[in-house]
């Protein structure tokens, strides 16, 4: 292909995952441009966290950890987080000079000409390399940083009857803030972070409330200290190594049962009931013969690895996900993913981040670059 530009390494994405991987290759010794390059779809700086709901203010943010090498100070509490931190992003990203190319779609990583470096001898046209088709022509590279997240790939559940429902459903992904909700009967759907912060919010505004959850909540008291995190980090590692699909780190750790939480709970609006089994067109309905009328249903429900782009890779296993060793695919050491599984936490993308540029410098001395 002509119009092919070689790099040493490709990093996808440029939320927290992607630019702790491209700051720890620039203290590595890459040079961007030269040796790798950060690409990323959305139109401007700060990841997920740009689209993030304006009432959703950096003060309510849980678990907000530093990029590496700087960190984020005198941050507005009262500040809409998807402000305070696409600002933070964006400074971050001209301090280490990162260079990322925005908005660039990345629509498939290929095998190249050659196959994988411990299966073709050096010299062969392609040496081994990876193609990552874009809608900014191809880029050829010896190894990947996957940084993708999920933010892009919101789960819808299926239910009998959704699609006579009247009324309005929406995804977590698409929350517009509670104001939108004045006067309207909502249920509200997911057991996790950002259904309970919904419902708090909207119980404010909505004529009537209901929250459904498939499973009974998980509330956490007292601390969530190093050796609870560490545990709950080698739930979500144990299932990757097996090849099977990552539950967020959350989903491991339940939910912490804060001041806003007991009040939710005291005033009714986190009373929560079992999951509904149909959807009719003005609401949702119990096997048991209990109706809730509603005008909205808000799925938060959780998302799903962004990583369709790397289907050609084949390299998803029986159980439906992608085997890992460490931050890297245990089919291919070029492929890193980062912020998948247990790195999916703003403090595990970094150490992953560094982790994968550690490894990918070790592949690279191993396997030279082809003639």
């Amino acid at each position: 292909m002509n119009n092919t530009r070689e790099v040493e390494v490709v990093v996808i994405g440029a939320g927290q995952a992607g630019l702790a991987g491209a700051y720890h290759l620039r203290r590595s010794g890459f040079q961007p441009d030269r040796d790798f390059v950060v690409l990323d779809h959305s139109p401007g700086p700060g990841g997920a966290w740009q689209f993030r709901w304006p009432s959703l203010t950096y003060g309510k943010v849980h678990g907000m950890h530093a990029l590496p090498g700087m960190e984020l100070t005198d941050a507005d509490p009262a500040r809409p987080s998807a402000e305070v931190i696409s600002a933070y992003f964006d400074r971050y990203e001209r301090t280490f000079d990162l260079r990322v190319r925005r908005p660039v779609d990345v629509r498939a990583v290929r095998e190249g000409h050659g196959g994988p470096p411990w299966t073709e001898p050096v010299g062969v046209l392609g040496g081994g390399r990876l193609l990552v088709e874009t809608s900014d022509g191809v880029w050829s590279t010896r190894a990947l940083i996957n940084a993708t997240g999920t933010w892009d790939r919101p789960f819808w559940p299926r239910y009998p009857g959704q699609e006579t429902f009247r009324g309005r459903q929406l995804h977590t992904a698409q929350y517009p803030g509670p104001e939108e909700f004045a006067g309207q009967r909502v249920v509200a759907v997911g057991g996790g972070a950002s259904g309970t912060q919904h419902l708090l919010e909207i119980a404010a505004y909505a004529a009537a409330t209901t929250w459904v959850t498939r499973r009974p909540p998980v509330f956490r008291e007292g601390p969530f200290d190093e050796d609870a995190g560490r545990a709950a980090v080698a739930l979500v590692e144990e299932r990757v190594r097996q090849g099977l699909p990552p539950r967020s780190v959350v989903s491991v750790t339940g939910l912490p049962l804060n001041d806003a939480i007991r009040r939710g709970i005291e005033d009714g609006v986190l009373d929560r009931q079992p999951m509904f089994d149909r959807i009719t067109p003005t609401g949702v309905d119990w096997a048991d013969g209990r109706h809730v009328d509603a005008d909205v249903i808000l799925w938060a429900t959780g998302f799903r690895a962004a990583i369709d782009h790397l289907a050609p890779l084949r390299l998803r296993g029986p159980g439906g996900g992608i085997r890992m060793e460490g931050t890297h695919a245990a089919a291919d050491p070029r492929v890193h993913l980062v912020g998948y599984g247990p790195s999916a936490s703003t403090i595990g993308a970094n150490r992953a981040g560094r982790a994968a540029v550690r490894d990918i410098r070790r592949l690279l001395e191993r396997e030279p670059a082809a003639a």
